[in-house]
């Protein structure tokens, strides 16, 4: 412990003892909750919840609480949902959506003086849109790279040059699709721990994922688009997060274009989020003190709609549609597939309380 030097200020004895008494108190109580943290295994962080935790139409949240076997439901004064805890170290947590909630909700858990994340790992699970050129309804994608969309000039579509496809440039830049003259901020792309992912890839890849009628009859109007119109599977690719819920054929392609001019042009786009750059950039920045361990994140997102409408439909009315299914297919996905890994690290914490898996 740092050694506390009361700086001297003349008063009375009695007010100095009771200063002094009250400090040490003080320390002491710090002391003894700092030694008696929880030590967390493995985090499971949704982003948002319908209603209920338990019983409703589920949200991202309610497989888990419902099957997940926790022990204990905890209270979070400083996030939007309350914790679950299980005996064996999981907690579950939901953020809330869009990137300012699971930015802030992340802070708020990884500082909560009741736990103890410095060898957790983190499973960011939750559903999203997918680019029909890579990926079907249902699928289940580990990212290996978490870019940020929000971070750019946007000029109107309606005031664009004419030789623009879009109007999102980097910042700074003059044109789109360069980083030529242009700025940008630290937490704009996220590299994960490759041999992580793949190590998560190679337990779920033979999972099956099922299939559901209405989804098998949705995916026909993508004729042309193979890996769309196929049932759903375990799969690599990378994700762009953003708070704006941008759809249709050219943003489609600007955020292919993105994610590469932001990642040394190897990140592949295949799934859209709205809260993975802001949990990225928390656990980033709670990392720099020992908190967390950056080296241990997973990222899965499932395919709940298209982030393109199907050939012959314009954009607007396939931002609006309804989601196949209810999207239940891809809430099922990210907890079999999620939990899969989960119970996976905690079976074998001889193992991996040290050694992450994959090295």
């Amino acid at each position: 412990m740092i050694p506390f030097v009361l700086p001297f200020i003349p008063m009375k004895a009695s007010i100095k003892f009771l200063i002094w008494g009250t400090f040490i108190a003080a320390v002491s109580t710090l002391s003894i909750f700092a030694e008696s943290k929880i030590p967390i295994k493995v985090v499971i962080v949704s982003m948002f919840e319908n209603g209920e935790h338990t019983g409703d139409q589920p949200g991202e949240m309610q497989f888990w609480v419902e099957r997940g076997g926790f022990d204990e439901r905890m209270n979070f004064p400083l996030g939007l949902h309350d914790l679950y805890y299980r005996n064996d170290g999981t907690l579950l947590t939901c953020t809330g959506g869009g990137v300012t909630n699971a930015t802030a909700s992340i802070m708020a858990l990884g500082m909560d003086p009741r736990f103890d994340f410095s060898k957790a790992y983190w499973i960011i699970a939750g559903i999203g849109g997918a680019d029909p050129a890579d990926a079907a309804l249902g699928d289940a994608i580990w990212a290996k790279w978490v870019v940020d969309g929000d971070l750019a000039y946007e000029i109107d579509a309606r005031e664009i040059p004419e030789d623009w496809e879009y109007g999102f440039i980097a910042l700074g830049a003059r044109e789109p699709d360069t980083l030529e003259d242009g700025w940008t901020v630290e937490t704009i792309s996220f590299r994960l721990n490759s041999d992580l992912v793949d190590w998560a890839y190679s337990l779920t890849k033979d999972i099956d994922l099922g299939d559901d009628p209405e989804i098998a009859a949705f995916r026909k109007k993508f004729k042309g688009l193979p890996e769309a119109t196929r049932p759903p599977k375990v799969l690599i690719g990378d994700t762009l997060g953003s708070s704006t819920y941008w759809h249709g054929e050219l943003l489609n392609k600007w955020a292919n274009n993105w994610m590469k001019l932001h990642s040394d042009r190897e990140a592949n786009f295949m799934t859209t989020n709205m809260e993975d750059n802001g949990t990225l950039t928390a656990l980033h920045r709670m990392s720099r003190t020992g908190l967390v361990d950056t080296q241990r994140i997973l990222v899965l997102r499932t395919a709940s709609n298209f982030s393109t409408p199907p050939p012959g439909e314009d954009a607007a009315w396939s931002s609006t549609a309804h989601y196949p299914a209810e999207s239940i297919p891809a809430k099922e996905a990210a907890y079999k597939v999620g939990s899969t890994v989960a119970n996976e690290l905690i079976a074998n914490w001889d193992r991996f309380e040290s050694n992450t898996p994959g090295k």
